[in-house]
């Protein structure tokens, strides 16, 4: 989707049925531009997520000196030269926080100097919980207004290894240290309490590199030696959990439906939001197993469920952050309180998810408490009605919208266009599977 509409509306219908494919996962799409540009030689990607985030991405790769071409379909050709290349002008990741966090400590690794920006959104959101770790590294970032918030100059280069303990369970944090591990001196680690989504440790052997990962009495310690070289390979994408939880939301509240999505990643530090919904007492079933790109998938079908809430286990938080605002709207409709703590990391996302979701479901009507690390939502009947500010973050725009076709009432989000960054064609998606959304 690319409307360029100041308003987008979901209206309660028909009950929703079909068969759909879920976009590329975003997460992946990033990596396999950003390893691809490290590597040498050519790196062929199928099923890309071409959302607005990684094709920042992919311009960002171009800009270090790999060469990137789009041959159709989701397909894509990176041609590496086995670094980056100080780049001729600024490097703009638009919205894409993954992209830009990712990126910098790539380019840490090199013995050049690059500018990073990105627009009012990206520029609002702290850079010091990954700068500050690569500080340590040997790099060093100069910015152009507030400390710790875009635009930055990163001059890199010269990198020892260190060891890094998680406090808060964060794949951008490990992975922009493993990424400038690559190239520092000496093993660099990285504990982890709590284990985050692990695509970048997955990827980096598919690259060629060795990378251990131990369970220890202190959580998962992933290490990894300096100075591996990477080499180009084949990227096959499988479908993004966190984009198909909208369509499936929606086969769950609206009465009637039946919505099946193809080819849906497995992962299990991305299938926390499905764990949550069994518990919920959702028919939510998986068939078609099967292994692609490293990654096991499956076909996943949401059906109209008489859901119950629940107390959502703070230890699942790192395997479902970005799915929160689409558990609370379905929430909204169960019987009981869904309970949602641990999830601090929502606040420093796109925009702070927490207080946009309590505002969002307030104005629908529905009971919602608000807590520092957390919220609670009390499900019930839906009144809908509302327009609901997005502050431009496409996930709050989108989980409104589902809510939307389930109320009692319409649904209006603001500021819609930036559902392109991550899930292009929702609109059209939700629109074949019988969804008034326009």
């Amino acid at each position: 989707m690319a409307s360029n509409a100041p308003h987008l509306t979901a209206r309660p219908g028909h009950p929703l049925r079909g068969i759909v494919r879920a976009p590329g996962d975003k997460s992946i799409s990033h990596r396999s531009m950003i390893l691809g540009a490290m590597a040498t030689g050519v790196t062929e990607v199928d099923g890309l997520l071409e959302g607005d985030d990684v094709l920042a991405t992919a311009r960002a790769a171009e800009a270090f000196g790999a060469t990137v071409e789009t041959l159709g379909g989701g397909r894509w050709r990176i041609t590496g030269r086995g670094g980056f290349q100080t780049p001729a002008g600024v490097i703009d990741c638009g919205n894409a926080g993954t992209g830009v966090r990712l990126l910098m400590g790539a380019a840490a690794g090199y013995p050049i100097s690059a500018t990073f920006d990105g627009d009012g959104s990206l520029r609002s959101r702290p850079m010091g919980r990954v700068t500050d770790h690569l500080t340590r590294m040997g790099a060093r970032f100069a910015w152009s207004g507030k400390p710790g918030l875009l635009p930055a100059t990163l001059t890199g280069g010269t990198l020892h290894a260190i060891d890094h303990v998680q406090t808060v369970a964060s794949a951008q944090v490990k992975s922009a240290i493993l990424l400038a591990g690559l190239n520092a001196d000496g093993v660099t680690s990285v504990t982890e309490p709590e284990k985050s989504r692990d695509h970048t440790e997955r990827m980096l052997r598919a690259f060629g590199a060795t990378v251990d990962v131990e369970d220890d009495a202190e959580g998962w310690v992933i290490r990894l030696k300096g100075g591996q070289p990477l080499t180009g390979t084949t990227v096959s994408v499988p479908g993004d959990p966190s984009s198909a939880a909208f369509p499936l939301a929606a086969g769950l509240i609206v009465p009637g439906s039946e919505v099946t999505v193809e080819a849906v990643m497995l992962n299990p530090l991305r299938t926390g939001l499905f764990d949550t919904w069994v518990e919920m007492g959702a028919d939510l079933t998986i068939a078609n197993r099967r292994l692609s790109g490293g990654e096991e998938v499956g076909d996943i079908t949401a059906r109209h469920s008489a859901l119950k809430g629940v107390i959502v286990p703070e230890s699942r938080a790192a395997s479902m952050i970005d799915e929160y605002p689409i558990l609370a709207a379905t929430a909204a409709f169960a019987t009981g309180r869904t309970v949602m703590r641990g999830v601090g990391e929502m606040r420093v996302k796109e925009s702070d998810r927490i207080r946009l979701m309590v505002d969002g479901l307030r104005a629908c009507g529905v009971a919602v408490e608000e807590e520092p690390e957390g919220f609670i939502v009390a499900g019930g009947p839906v009144p809908g009605g509302a327009t609901v500010h997005t502050a431009h973050d496409h996930r709050i725009a989108m989980s409104h919208l589902v809510l939307g076709l389930a109320a009692a009432n319409p649904v209006t989000v603001d500021e819609p266009d930036m559902i392109a960054t991550s899930f292009p064609g929702f609109v059209e998606m939700m629109q074949g599977l019988g969804g008034d959304v326009g």
